[in-house]
């Protein structure tokens, strides 16, 4: 998620990188929370914090085996007979990074910065989604000055992999009455429906035999990727589908083995890139360079205006034999 921002240009990094950004108490917390490793499924550092923030300004909350939490601020004086509220958010972020980035999402902060009007973070997701919901509840629920009804802070785990803090949260903790959620990308607009997502296990057999060639890996790589949620409306290309496609052209002009192959981090984020290492007869190698060119050139026309900067690229893998997958077992796989 990109946080647009009424600033002049410049990069400020790290170490109260986003000091001086409006709303500044927002930001402050937001900053605070790229400071804590919170990827799905590792989010008892964030939660922990959050009950920290509450108990150290007098404030009720509730925490559940899962790492939900719920912070509750009390109504203010003449609201009392108000309807509550719900200021609800997710924990977890997507931890996607950029080949090549030494980054660890489960123990480093994330390097934050600004530049050209834009809160982002080097080498690595920023963690927007849903870190910015947190950042607003934390604001409110600090700020004294605010005179409102009942709120009921409600920050859930594991969205991104399948809603499942939300899921497992025991709803007769809440007695609100409305809820807003946020975790909308676009500003200054109110969703009331959202699609749904479905997530699919494929399991192949698989036997090996071995092949004596030459050995090469082939990359899928330049894609921009991004969420599977938010671009994937966007006409982008899929490194998986890509490389699916290369797979089957080549099977038409000549004989290979499949040794390994391995692509995408997050199987909520479209794919960026991937690899396969092939078995071929060094005689191939060629008309292989060749077929992956067209291809290539085929992409960068098909994916103009979203995706053009399409890369396939063939390298040695440094090794003549290979235990390659049976060839009745790479047509199902194909």
């Amino acid at each position: 998620m990109w946080l647009s921002l009424a600033i002049d240009g410049g990069i400020n990094i790290m170490n109260n990188a986003l000091k001086g950004l409006q709303p500044e108490k927002v930001f402050m917390f937001f900053e605070e929370l790229t400071q804590i490793p919170h990827g799905s499924h590792n989010t008892k550092q964030i939660s922990d914090f959050c009950v920290d923030f509450a108990k150290k300004r007098g404030l009720k909350v509730y925490q559940d085996e899962y790492n939900n939490v719920v912070i509750y601020r009390p109504a203010s004086k003449g609201y009392e007979n108000a309807p509550g509220v719900i200021i609800q958010g997710h924990l977890d972020m997507v931890c996607e990074k950029e080949s090549g980035c030494t980054h660890d999402f489960t123990k480093d902060a994330l390097d934050v910065y600004v530049e050209d009007g834009y809160v982002t973070a080097r080498g690595t997701t920023l963690g927007g989604d849903d870190g910015i919901a947190i950042a607003y509840a934390l604001a409110v629920l600090d700020d004294e000055s605010i005179q409102a009804p009942a709120i009921e802070a409600v920050f859930t785990v594991d969205e991104e992999v399948g809603l499942d803090g939300a899921k497992l949260l025991d709803g007769s903790v809440l007695s609100s009455k409305y809820l807003i959620n946020i975790d909308n990308e676009e500003e200054g607009a109110f969703i009331v429906g959202c699609a749904g997502g479905m997530r699919s296990g494929l399991k192949l057999p698989v036997s090996y035999t071995q092949m004596t060639g030459k050995s090469v890996k082939v990359t899928i790589t330049g894609l921009m990727g991004g969420h599977s949620g938010m671009e994937i409306n966007k006409g982008r290309a899929n490194a998986h589908i890509i490389l699916g496609r290369l797979l089957f052209n080549l099977d038409e002009e000549l004989f290979y083995g499949i040794s390994a192959l391995t692509g995408g981090r997050m199987d909520n984020a479209i794919a960026r890139e991937c690899s396969v290492t092939l078995c071929i007869n060094p005689d191939d190698e060629a008309r292989l360079k060749e077929l992956c060119g067209i291809l290539e050139a085929q992409l960068r026309n098909e994916y103009s205006g979203t995706d053009e900067g399409i890369r396939i690229v063939v390298e040695d893998s440094g090794t003549d034999n290979a235990g390659v997958i049976e060839e009745k077992n790479k047509q199902a796989f194909i």
